[in-house]
């Protein structure tokens, strides 16, 4: 282990027994699992593929972007509060089923918190998240999590002023997101009923380790369909990228590195073949153990790139979305939260999530928040040349945790 995980170990350890016990019934807490981050960014793979899929079927000819970070990280944070039906949900869900202890997976987030906060201080990319729990007053939230979860939970009095609240947590996104994402919550989503507010906030930024001459961006044909087709601003480089065949997904990946030898960021890009459904036959055949083959098997080579320059912002109602991967009872009246407060009916209405993203010669922004609030009420012909001139998947990938911070499909130019 590095002397910087050996530190983030020490600082967890000195939670105490008594807060720990907040989210375990056990009589004794086991020692530290030194495999719980690793298995915990593994469950985020296995997540950010189904709910990849999960939009993909809402929205099977559209762009998609978003952050499974963001939404897994929100959702960890229910998770903690959960109980019954609803923890075993979002266990099964959130790919927990490694441990039964709550507290293992705490030990897991704050490891990965601390562990990226450091790099964060002497990394040449940003990356920036926050979660957070906002509570209303009168609900009762227990101490203990309070203390547990001290930086993540902050108490607002929606009974008293709805709408200020709502503006606050606009406010809490836009500042992680440097103003990228705005007005996640519209007029009328935070009432004087809502309880809780649960919100994740992410933002990345970064260069290309080898950036793109702008002179050399032309404009090029991309191919939506084979029938119909946009002119783009097709950026091109010639250079050595990390690069495989993966026959078991049936396309090519290439890996474009972010600038910075220790950050380990870098956009992974998943080109099928330029048939009928050639991205949807990927996306079939996209599981965690085809996903870790094709991140990990690429061998350094010169390649010819072209890769257009786009951006979209993206926004999904998250409810259907996560009923469909498996999360129901969060948002129902039966939900159980009783590891945050004893009040009865203490539930989740609603769900959004909203994502942007730009990709230029320079490198490329994103930024992602989830919201999940209450109120009741073809291969090319040259494995050297690889050509973005139709459909394709795309990640931004931490190859040191193992963790997919973005993920999208390019379609072509939104119209």
């Amino acid at each position: 282990m590095t002397q910087h995980t050996l530190i983030a170990i020490f600082l967890l350890s000195l939670i105490t027994l008594s807060l720990s016990q907040c989210l375990t019934d056990n009589d004794s807490i086991q020692p530290f699992n030194k495999d719980a981050r690793s298995k915990l960014y593994l469950g985020e793979q296995t997540f950010t593929l189904n709910m990849l899929k999960a939009l993909q079927s809402t929205s099977p000819s559209e762009n998609i972007f978003f952050s499974p970070y963001s939404t897994f990280h929100a959702l960890l944070l229910t998770y903690f509060g959960a109980k019954g039906t609803t923890e075993t949900e979002l266990k099964n869900v959130l790919n927990l089923n490694w441990t039964n202890s709550k507290f293992d997976v705490m030990q897991a987030y704050r490891l990965e918190e601390s562990l990226r906060q450091r790099r964060a201080a002497n990394s040449s990319v940003i990356f920036r998240t926050a979660d957070k729990v906002f509570v209303a007053k009168e609900a009762g939230f227990k101490e203990c999590m309070k203390d547990l979860f001290h930086e993540e939970f902050e108490s607002l009095d929606f009974q008293k002023d709805a709408e200020n609240s709502r503006v606050y947590i606009n406010k809490f996104v836009e500042n992680v997101t440097d103003n990228n994402i705005k007005d996640i919550l519209i007029p009328g989503t935070i009432t004087q009923a809502t309880d809780l507010v649960v919100a994740n906030a992410a933002y990345f930024k970064g260069q290309w380790a080898s950036k793109f001459n702008a002179d050399e961006t032309f404009k090029g044909i991309f191919y939506s369909t084979p029938e119909k087709y946009n002119f783009v601003d097709m950026m091109y480089k010639k250079g050595v990228f990390n690069h495989a065949v993966n026959e078991r997904l049936g396309c090519h990946v290439l890996e474009l590195p972010y600038l910075g030898e220790d950050n380990g960021i870098s956009m992974m890009i998943f080109l099928p073949p330029f048939v009928p459904n050639g991205l949807e036959n990927v996306l079939t055949r996209l599981t965690p153990q085809a996903l870790e083959e094709a991140l990990d098997e690429g061998v350094s080579r010169e390649v010819e790139l072209q890769l257009p320059r786009f951006s979209f912002e993206k926004t999904y109602q998250m409810v259907p979305v996560l009923s469909d991967m498996g999360i129901k009872n969060l948002f129902d009246s039966t939900a159980n939260l009783t590891g945050f407060s004893d009040k009865a009916n203490l539930h989740l209405d609603d769900a959004v999530h909203k994502a942007k993203i730009e990709v230029n010669e320079e490198g490329s922004t994103a930024a992602a928040a989830t919201v999940l609030f209450t109120f009741r009420s073809s291969r090319p012909l040259d494995p050297a040349q690889f050509f973005c001139d139709h459909p394709f998947m795309f990640l931004i990938y931490d190859q040191k945790s193992r963790a997919i911070l973005f993920a999208g499909v390019y379609r072509g130019p939104e119209q």
